[in-house]
């Protein structure tokens, strides 16, 4: 059975259900940044999905992906699976600004997480919703 590892239920927040993913909010307003969590148990890497699974897995990308564009209008998008630290397969999509706080190196190991204020967690929830749910 599915269970989304406890790591990653600690960090982020449910944005929608995909027809194969978890989406999910990072919990860092310093990088608005979206998590897809395939719900297949006992998925590590991109190659443990089947042919099928994995063409799915990339339009949820290309959708989620979208969405954060036209959410957070970023300089940059990044999406990376790196599963070093959490193996469960998860894949990281990243709005990214000239001039963040990670810019332009990297987001993982640039300091600690600032959580979302209540009300812009659920202001950008509901906006990636609305992207999300729009034909």
């Amino acid at each position: 059975m599915f269970q989304l590892d406890p790591r990653l239920a600690a960090d982020t927040v449910a944005v929608a259900e995909l027809p194969l993913c978890m989406l999910r909010l990072m919990n860092d307003c310093r990088f608005p940044w979206l998590l897809l969590v395939p719900r297949i148990e006992g998925a590590v890497e991109i190659v443990d999905l089947s042919a099928q699974a994995r063409a799915q897995l990339m339009e949820e990308v290309a959708r989620a992906s979208t969405a954060l564009r036209d959410a957070a209008r970023p300089d940059k998008l990044n999406i990376g699976a790196l599963g070093n630290i959490v193996a469960q397969l998860h894949v990281h999509v990243v709005a990214r600004y000239r001039g963040d706080a990670a810019w332009p190196g990297p987001v993982w190991g640039s300091g600690p997480a600032a959580p979302y204020p209540r009300e812009d967690q659920s202001r950008m929830i509901l906006r990636l919703r609305a992207i999300l749910d729009s034909p």
